[in-house]
């Protein structure tokens, strides 16, 4: 009887590519309703088990077929409506936060774009890559010391349009929380001008509450002690 050949590992090689090819989905997504100035297409291609991987964005101007900018994710999860469509501009601390974002990041009048790319922040928070229109340049750049705050903290910072300041949260377990806020310094960077820290003392039976303020160069300090009972009511 003539014996079967034993497989090579060239065809155990092509058996591996072959499953993984099976394994993997490609697809295409559209967001309109994320921006007055730009449409999204998204397309993505992961395990057909998970909703997160590689995804490549295309930026597009209202109304316009023209690709105006191509971006990359190496780790991009979706997450979707009622209808089946990708959700945008959601961010909630301890809660949903989308993978696309649109804001004025940077408060010089114009809009940018925050792009999800893992889960890598404080907790598992979402990390996300922020690209700053550069009115000079006429496209997105990547801002590093923006991306690097969504990296450092509970997710996605808040936006202050009125007082112009970006708002961090973190924790350390459950009895010390943290609060941040910066400025932009047009040409310098961000600054850090606010702290506001809660921590549950010792005992338990109280919080003690310090608001740091930086004013005219120097930081001004004031500590408070509430109950624990009171404070958390």
């Amino acid at each position: 009887m003539m014996k079967k050949p034993i497989p090579t590992l060239h065809c155990f090689s092509m058996l591996i590519l072959m499953f993984f090819a099976e394994s993997l989905h490609a697809q295409l997504y559209e967001i309109k309703n994320g921006s007055k100035l730009y449409d999204v297409q998204i397309e993505t291609q992961y395990a057909l088990d998970q909703m997160s991987g590689k995804a490549i964005i295309h930026l597009s101007k209202k109304n316009s077929k023209q690709v105006f900018q191509t971006f990359h994710s190496d780790e991009l999860t979706l997450s979707f409506d009622q209808k089946a469509q990708p959700q945008v501009n959601i961010a909630q601390i301890y809660g949903e936060q989308s993978a696309i974002l649109f804001g004025d990041f940077n408060f010089d009048g114009t809009q940018d774009i925050a792009i999800s790319n893992g889960n890598y922040g404080s907790y598992g928070g979402p990390v996300y890559d922020i690209y700053v229109f550069n009115q000079t340049k006429g496209k997105f750049i990547l801002s590093k010391e923006l991306s690097a705050l969504t990296q450092e903290n509970l997710g996605m910072f808040e936006l202050d349009q009125k007082r112009k300041r970006l708002m961090t949260f973190n924790k350390s377990g459950c009895c010390y929380h943290i609060r941040s806020e910066y400025e932009v310094v047009p040409n310098k960077g961000l600054l850090l001008v606010r702290e506001f820290i809660e921590a549950v003392v010792t005992a338990g039976d109280k919080v003690e509450v310090t608001d740091r303020n930086l004013v005219k160069g120097k930081w001004r300090e004031k500590t408070k002690y509430y109950p624990t009972e009171q404070y958390y009511k």
